[in-house]
């Protein structure tokens, strides 16, 4: 990926394979995420089709070509106190990495979020991740926490850190 501008708009269900190829590589090779198999395509056909206020799938792409990365809100927990908290993740293709993809994601889906109404948005990073950690407090992200050997994957327990952003 050159210096090109990132662009983000709205997933689409054209996005949908190359979304889940990125995930995929995540999923069997690294701490990022905690599923220990890919979910099939259904998976992420329910999350683009989902019409709930504050949950968002937006694609990441260079000069209008390959999707390059990703980045979704969900619902924090079901239950209806929870209504304007939601979760965020941002996932980039490995040559999209330290090139502002995942910073151009954060800032259309934040500016999104504020717009529906969400009031606390949260992020939580597998440690150690300094890359992630540092794009979320670049996105005014605040380390709330850190949770100790809540996930076993590739052979050891890992940590994770949660990030909180409040809109006030």
């Amino acid at each position: 990926m050159s210096s090109s501008a990132v662009d983000v708009r709205d997933a689409t269900s054209s996005d949908l394979p190359t979304i889940k190829a990125i995930y995929d590589v995540q999923v069997r090779t690294a701490l990022s995420t905690f599923d220990l198999e890919p979910a099939p395509l259904s998976y992420w056909e329910q999350r683009l089709a989902s019409d709930r206020t504050g949950d968002h799938l937006l694609a990441a792409t260079v000069d209008g070509n390959d999707v390059v990365g990703y980045a979704y809100s969900s619902t924090y927990r079901p239950r209806p106190a929870y209504d304007r908290t939601r979760e965020t993740s941002v996932y980039l293709a490995e040559q999209a990495r330290g090139r502002g993809a995942g910073r151009a994601l954060y800032d259309v889906l934040l500016d999104r979020l504020v717009a529906d109404g969400v009031h606390t948005v949260l992020a939580v990073v597998a440690l150690p991740n300094p890359a992630s950690e540092a794009l979320h407090r670049a996105c005014g992200f605040e380390r709330v926490g850190v949770l100790p050997e809540v996930g076993h994957k590739l052979g050891r327990w890992v940590d994770t850190a949660l990030f909180a952003r409040v809109h006030r």
